[in-house]
């Protein structure tokens, strides 16, 4: 198989998308992708990632490429986990306390900054709407985010999230309330689970 085909196979089998990352873990010069560019095989949406020419671009995926670090969180983490049917106007990512945001809130990104190990707390994976896995946090870490004062999250964003999440079968009321503890939101969040329970 042709390096070229290779790289469109890669794409093919990743919903349309192929990251620069990927190809040179895989051992291929990152030059094919220009050379696949020039001949309209890809399209370049963001630096080091392309798409095939008939797939929409998952802008989820494009940032999280472009700022590894970077955990989606808030209002963005909600609407992944469809806690919410308000898209985000704006991407809410949360980074290491240490991390430069300067590039990243150049894109109009809501940037949080969070020392350890509260920046690792409840990380995992979640696929965006284009089947694309992106790094975000868990329903419980999120619900307990919206509850802190600087959230500033909008009360009927917070109803609807708690009335979504105690409906679903893949609820853990265990480690929701551990993370509330964690993070000092015990008592807001069994004011909502005294209700809603």
């Amino acid at each position: 198989m042709q390096i070229s085909e290779t790289i469109l196979d890669m794409a093919e089998k990743n919903n349309g998308t192929v990251a620069s990352a990927m190809i040179t873990k895989a051992g291929i010069s990152r030059g094919n992708l220009k050379h696949l560019v020039d001949k309209g095989m890809l399209e370049k949406v963001a630096r080091g990632v392309y798409i095939l020419p008939d797939v929409w671009e998952d802008e989820f995926f494009s940032i999280q490429s472009r700022y590894k670090r970077g955990i989606f969180s808030g209002e963005t983490a909600l609407f992944l986990w469809d806690l919410t049917d308000r898209t985000p106007i704006n991407f809410s990512m949360t980074f290491p306390a240490s991390y430069n945001v300067s590039k990243v809130k150049k894109e109009n990104i809501q940037c949080s900054m969070v020392k350890e190990p509260y920046y690792s707390l409840g990380i995992t994976s979640v696929q965006t709407p284009e089947n694309h896995n992106v790094m975000c946090y868990s329903m419980e870490k999120t619900l307990c985010d919206i509850l802190k004062p600087r959230a500033r999250t909008d009360i009927q964003v917070i109803s609807e999230a708690y009335k979504r999440y105690v409906k679903r079968s893949d609820k853990n009321i265990m480690l929701l309330s551990e993370f509330a503890r964690q993070l000092g939101v015990e008592r807001r969040i069994r004011a909502y689970l005294e209700v809603l329970l």
